[in-house]
């Protein structure tokens, strides 16, 4: 491939160790710099990408402000690793200075932020690149390829589920997955709405319902437990997603479940049904019934071990061959606009069109990296 992609690292929290343990095997991209705004995290993360993997031998620098970091020589890409509310001004930034981006999802935190960061990049010839990238790795993907060559039939319906009780009872700070731009559409769609644009196509037009059955929850882990806090937000979500080729899909996000045996993502043809394992990882079974019984397919397609920052990987490769990216921001745009147009429908009790679209990504078919 050639050198290396220089990644700078805009936010060393918690997922930054999930996407350095990814990259320290990576030949296609070095780790070069890091900045937090706690810099002792920033140092623990630099020194741990200091020791050296695939692509990142040498000193990390540890940078005192994004202004600096983008100004870098050594820095090609942005990995944007901030809260959601500050992806829009991190990539607008790295983009200004002439660095490709890939930022943690969702890409911005409203429509107008989003079409800010696309323009930009147009603007400029950069890339944009956003997570998740779970949906390149072989569960989503041999799941695709057996829709792709005609295993299942004609494509007819999907139905994806991600329920639980909630995020209380383990995360001991909970209150933001409960207040405006949280709530289990926002925060687990992108990886069941990116699987299913993945398997089916763009989403054309939405119906949706929602409620909020409790108006406050009580944290059950940490120092605070027993506080209660305010839930503003619909906690339990249900849409039907029509494709653009007619295929149905049936969604449910919820935080209002204490047990349930669903499927994660089904999808039904005329002839076989799927059942495609969690978009929340890289892996798992892919069976398929074509009667009178399920049986697994063998992996035929995506990045096989595969982890947080494969869609980094993926970008440097697309630079290098010249060819586009699969975790475009243009996905990951259409699937923001596909959950807020299902929250608009849900509140108005009617059938709504989602204005944007996207390019289905090219499947991932390779020996991948």
């Amino acid at each position: 491939m050639g050198k290396p992609l220089k990644i700078g690292i805009v936010g060393a929290g918690k997922i930054s160790g999930a996407y350095l343990a990814t990259l320290d095997r990576l030949s296609s991209v070095q780790f070069t710099a890091v900045t937090d705004l706690d810099r002792d995290r920033a140092q623990t993360l630099a020194q741990e990408g200091s020791a050296g993997g695939a692509g990142n031998e040498g000193k990390v620098a540890v940078v005192g402000s994004l202004a600096e970091l983008v100004a870098r020589d050594d820095v090609d890409a942005v990995l944007n690793l901030t809260i959601p509310a500050a992806h829009a001004e991190v990539a607008l930034a790295a983009l200004g200075a002439g660095k490709h981006v890939y930022g943690e999802k969702p890409l911005a935190a409203n429509r107008k932020e989003t079409e800010a960061v696309l323009a930009a990049a147009r603007e400029a010839g950069l890339r944009v690149a956003c997570a998740p990238d779970t949906v390149l790795g072989t569960g989503t993907q041999t799941a695709r390829k057996a829709v792709d060559d005609g295993l299942i039939g004609r494509p007819v319906a999907a139905t994806a589920f991600m329920t639980c009780a909630g995020h209380e009872s383990w995360h001991p700070d909970p209150e933001f997955y409960y207040r405006p731009g949280g709530g289990p559409l926002l925060d687990m769609g992108p990886y069941y709405l990116s699987a299913l644009v993945h398997l089916l196509g763009p989403v054309v037009k939405v119906t949706g319902a929602s409620s909020r059955p409790r108006a406050e929850r009580t944290i059950g882990n940490g120092p605070r437990t027993g506080q209660n806090f305010s839930v503003e937000v619909d906690t339990h979500v249900t849409g039907v997603l029509e494709h653009a080729d007619g295929t149905l899909s049936t969604l449910v996000m919820s935080f209002d479940v204490k047990a349930a045996r669903l499927p994660r993502i089904e999808v039904h043809g005329t002839e076989a049904s799927l059942s495609v394992p969690d978009p929340n990882g890289f892996d798992g079974p892919v069976d398929i019934n074509r009667g009178p019984g399920w049986e697994t397919l063998p992996v035929s397609a995506g990045y096989r071990d595969g982890g947080r920052g494969t869609g980094l990987a993926d970008l440097a490769e697309a630079l290098a061959e010249g060819r586009p990216h699969r975790a475009s921001a243009e996905l990951a745009a259409h699937v923001l606009d596909i959950m807020l147009t299902l929250m608009t429908a849900a509140d108005q009790g009617r059938a709504l069109p989602v204005a944007s679209t996207c390019e289905r990504p090219a499947p991932v078919t390779g020996p991948g990296y």
